[in-house]
This record gives C-alpha cells, sequence and structure tokens, in this order.
C-alpha cells in the first residue's frame, strides 16, 4: 500500500492526511530508498545538479522569547551573547561576495535591538553594494508593516519555521505568550507581500507523532512554500528539553525526500543540524532530494555563542573557510556548487 502512495505522489503532489500517516508509519528501508530515487528524479529537471549556497549571518544572539527546545532562550543564563554591529554585518556580506556567495541570510534571535530604522538602511546598503545578490532574513515575527518595511528596503526573501501544524503541539513548545494562530497569520502575510518565503518543522521535536508529522506535510502542500527546512531536533543541555531524546537522521532524510516529491520546485537545504548528527549529513541530504546548504559567514568569535543546541557543527563544510572542501564532497557525489542566487524556480 505504501509504494502505490509513494506513486501517487510522485504523481498528482499531494496526499490527504491519513495517507501521509500511512506513509510515515514505520517504512520499510526499501520505501525509503525508493522515495530517495523518485525525489532526485524530480528535482533535476528543475534544478539539475546544482546545489545553490546561501550564506548565513548571525547576527544575535539575544532573544525577548523563551521557546522550550532552543539554546538562546531568554531564561538561559549560560548564554556568551553577542550582536553584531552594521559595520560587522557589512563585512560578513563583503567576505561571502568574494566567495562566490549570492544570497545573504540574516538570522537571529528576536532581538528588539533590530528596529526597522536599523534594518531597513542596512538592507538599502547591502542592496546597493551587491545588486547581483538576494538577502533573506531569519527574525521571527514581527508586525506587518515591519514586514513590508524590511521587503521595500530590500529583504526578497523570509524563513520564518511554523514548527509544528498542530496548535496543541505548538504549545508544548513554546511559552503560553506565543500563539499558533499569529505564526501562521505571519507567515501567510509574509507570501502576501510578496516575500519568497520559508517554513518548517524540527524531525523528532518532544511530544511529536505521526500525525503531527503528517499535519505538517500537508499544511505545506497546501501554503506552498518556496523554502522548506525540515531539521532533526536536537537537545540544549539548558533549556527544559535538555534530557529529551534527539530526533532521526534517517526521518530526516526520509522526510527531506517525500517533500521533494510533493512539492518538486521546493528550495530544500541540508541543514547543519543533519550535518551535526551525520559526518556526511550535506551529501546524504543532497541525494535525499535537497538542492541548499548554509555555510557560516557570521565572525569566527560568534559561532559557537549561537548555540541552538548542543554540539552545533560550525567548522568545516559549515564554514565560509570549508566551502572547497564542500564543493569537493558535492563533486564526489555528482553535485556542482553554483555561484548563482538560487531563486525559486
Amino acid at each position: 500500500m505504501a509504494y502505490f502512495l509513494l506513486k501517487r505522489l510522485a504523481k498528482e503532489h499531494q496526499l490527504v492526511r491519513e495517507d501521509w500517516e500511512e506513509l510515515l508509519t514505520s517504512p520499510s528501508s526499501e520505501l525509503m530508498h525508493d522515495a530517495q530515487e523518485l525525489a532526485v528524479q524530480l528535482r533535476e529537471p528543475i534544478y539539475g545538479k546544482n546545489i545553490f549556497i546561501r550564506g548565513l549571518i548571525e547576527i544575535s544572539n539575544i532573544c525577548h522569547n523563551d521557546c522550550y527546545y532552543c539554546g538562546i532562550r531568554r531564561s538561559n543564563p549560560n548564554v556568551s551573547r553577542f550582536r553584531l554591529s552594521a559595520d560587522e554585518l557589512m563585512t560578513c556580506c563583503e567576505n561571502g561576495h568574494k566567495f562566490g556567495f549570492r544570497t545573504f541570510v540574516l538570522q537571529g534571535g528576536e532581538d528588539d535591538f533590530y528596529t526597522d530604522d536599523f534594518l531597513c538602511p542596512l538592507l538599502q546598503k547591502i542592496h546597493n553594494n551587491f545588486p547581483d545578490c538576494a538577502i533573506t532574513l531569519s527574525l521571527g515575527e514581527r508586525s506587518s508593516a515591519s514586514y513590508r518595511r524590511l521587503f521595500d528596503a530590500g529583504a526578497n526573501r523570509y524563513l520564518l519555521r511554523h514548527e509544528t501544524a498542530t496548535a496543541e503541539h505548538y504549545a508544548q513548545l513554546h511559552p503560553s505568550w506565543m500563539s499558533y494562530t499569529n505564526r501562521m497569520l505571519w507567515l501567510s502575510d509574509l507570501k502576501t507581500l510578496g516575500y519568497q518565503v520559508g517554513a518548517g518543522f524540527m524531525v523528532g521535536s518532544p511530544g511529536q507523532t505521526v500525525a503531527h508529522l503528517a499535519a505538517d506535510l500537508c499544511f505545506l502542500q497546501n501554503f506552498r512554500p518556496a523554502m522548506i527546512g525540515i531539521g532533526p531536533f536536537i537537545s540544549q543541555q539548558d533549556t527544559p528539553f535538555a534530557n529529551e531524546k534527539n530526533g532521526s537522521a534517517e526521518q530526516t532524510l526520509y522526510l527531506l525526500s517525500l517533500i521533494r516529491i510533493m512539492h518538486p520546485h521546493v528550495l530544500l537545504p541540508a541543514t547543519t543540524a543533519l550535518n551535526t548528527l551525520l559526518s556526511n549529513g550535506s551529501q546524504r541530504g543532497m541525494q535525499a532530494g535537497a538542492n541548499v546548504v548554509m555555510p557560516n559567514l557570521s565572525p569566527a568569535s560568534c559561532r559557537e555563542k549561537y548555540a541552538l543546541y548542543d554540539h552545533k557543527a560550525c567548522t568545516g563544510i559549515e564554514s565560509i573557510e570549508g566551502l572547497e572542501l564542500l564543493k569537493k564532497q558535492m563533486a564526489e557525489i555528482g553535485y556542482k556548487v553554483v555561484i548563482d542566487r538560487g531563486d525559486y524556480q
């Protein structure tokens, strides 16, 4: 039955929730292999064997939120906090551009220091200095007016992981003042404003069930984001989930394949979290249907401080310094890292 559902997914690119649950319940190794092959077959007519690189700039680990899974949550007293200045951010972009990056991803905690009045001139400067580059923001929940101002100033894309498409599960992962309804409204708002929007979720987050994952896939197939970021949950020692079991890398790879089959045009990263659990996570991610990697352009002194989870990979191919190694590893499996904005096709 599961094999026929997979073939139907490849043809119709959608399933009802019960069918998703069937595919997600104890998949065999043969089914996972078939999903991987289908994912690659569907990706290559659109993106070929090109791998797009995004230059990740972690701008601040200061956050006014207190998400239970996150190492930079506001109530964690053991974080060495940092915040990049406008000059430091521009230096990161300059370095990235020299290395061939044509997308910059400004990611940070929800730091109230970064007002629109601070960010808009910065975005305009990045846009003017690097007109061949796309600017992606991942700065959490803001107002609709803020999102519009940032878009008008030059931001092209916005990444806002929904984390889970089930309200009850969302409440298990976040403090009471954070709203599942608001998260979904902001995602819709971003798309309406004209951003290329990214959503996504953690695989194996505490309390997650097959039914929750099926709801995530139903949401994504209806919302059709330009990018979908998923990665295994990894615990962090200073959070309420410190003793929770990490998510499965193998399940993450299977979900990457299913997402590619469901949404062939999506931009799909092999995340740092996947590479943290698997030494060859980026390579296996590509072989499962991914086509994006996000090396770190942040100052080396800050990378370990942006510790969303324990043992984060932030050197080697996860860094700007390891770009040549990344190119070599991708070439070994028949893929090519390209100098390109890598826009949604």
